[in-house]
């Protein structure tokens, strides 16, 4: 198979069911009750980016006009495989930092990030969608990473999420700078044919809807929102989801 023909069937490949993919053995989110609208005064300062997966102008932010998500959208998220390719190719990363300010006797952290991507690996291949999560001046960090063998040929998704105890917390009351640091990296079996392996969009077809859970004290707060993504280009992408407690 040819690569140009995989690139130029992506968009219909996503739009088939998307197998969803076991969570890293980590703790899920306790259940919240509904209740407050997430604490005021939170925006995004800055977002930048570098890395072979994110070149300069490859990269575009949606953020909903409450705050319920942030989606990142990539041109480039792509690692490939096949004759004429250089190993350079097999491995794709992006180093993400992402500045919020928010009120004082605050925190967040990530709880949850979805990846949705497609790959097509011959038998004995092996791609792996890897991610660190940590935040500048602090030295905890957690990762996960899911990995698929071949022969495969469908979409998949990729769900971290974090447990209160287990997740990584910004600096109290000031402005936190998240770092995530992803990966696509294949391992072809046979460096002369056709492997593929993507970050993907989280919809084509319309509505998305995302929950966030919002944190203060021992109370918990959720709140369902709704953010569409109406891209009709083919984009790479992460949605990430936070939790805030007071400190």
């Amino acid at each position: 198979m040819q690569l140009s023909y995989l690139l130029a069937a992506l968009p219909l490949a996503f739009a088939s069911p998307v197998p969803e993919a076991e969570p890293q053995n980590l703790p899920s989110i306790p259940g919240a009750t509904p209740g407050e609208t997430p604490p005021s005064g939170v925006k995004i300062t800055g977002v930048s980016y570098a890395g072979s997966g994110c070149n300069a102008g490859t990269v575009a932010s949606i953020l909903s006009s409450d705050l319920s998500t942030l989606t990142l959208l990539y041109d480039s998220f792509v690692a490939q495989a096949g004759n004429g390719l250089s190993p350079s190719e097999y491995r794709k990363n992006c180093q993400l930092n992402v500045g919020l300010k928010y009120p004082q006797g605050w925190q967040y952290s990530v709880f949850k990030v979805d990846y949705r991507g497609y790959a097509y690996l011959q038998k004995g291949d092996k791609g792996v969608c890897k991610a660190t999560y940590y935040f500048s001046g602090v030295t905890q960090q957690v990762s996960s990473a899911l990995t698929l063998t071949g022969p495969y040929d469908d979409n998949y998704l990729k769900t971290d999420q974090f447990g209160i105890e287990t997740t990584v917390w910004s600096p109290c009351g000031q402005e936190g700078y998240l770092n995530v640091n992803s990966e696509v990296r294949l391992t072809p079996i046979d460096n002369k044919k056709t492997a593929l392996l993507t970050v993907g969009a989280p919809s084509f077809r319309g509505p998305w809807t995302a929950p966030w859970e919002w944190w203060q004290g021992p109370t918990k707060h959720s709140k369902k929102n709704r953010e569409i993504v109406d891209s009709t280009d083919l984009k790479f992408s992460q949605v990430h989801y936070l939790q805030w407690q007071k400190c």
